[in-house]
């Protein structure tokens, strides 16, 4: 599967809280994973897509 990079604006806290979200993610799955991580996780489940791994 091929990516693509995009572009978006988000609110800074939104950003805010989903780093937050990122780091206890990182604990309780021991791998690091960024609040992109996290926003990518997101629109793969509610779309319900295929994982590219």
């Amino acid at each position: 599967m091929k990516n693509v990079q995009i572009n978006i604006s988000i609110p800074e806290n939104w950003k805010d809280e989903l780093e937050n979200l990122a780091r206890i993610y990182s604990v309780e799955e021991e791998s690091t994973l960024t609040y992109l991580d996290l926003m990518r996780r997101a629109i793969q489940e509610k779309y319900e897509l295929d994982s590219d791994e």
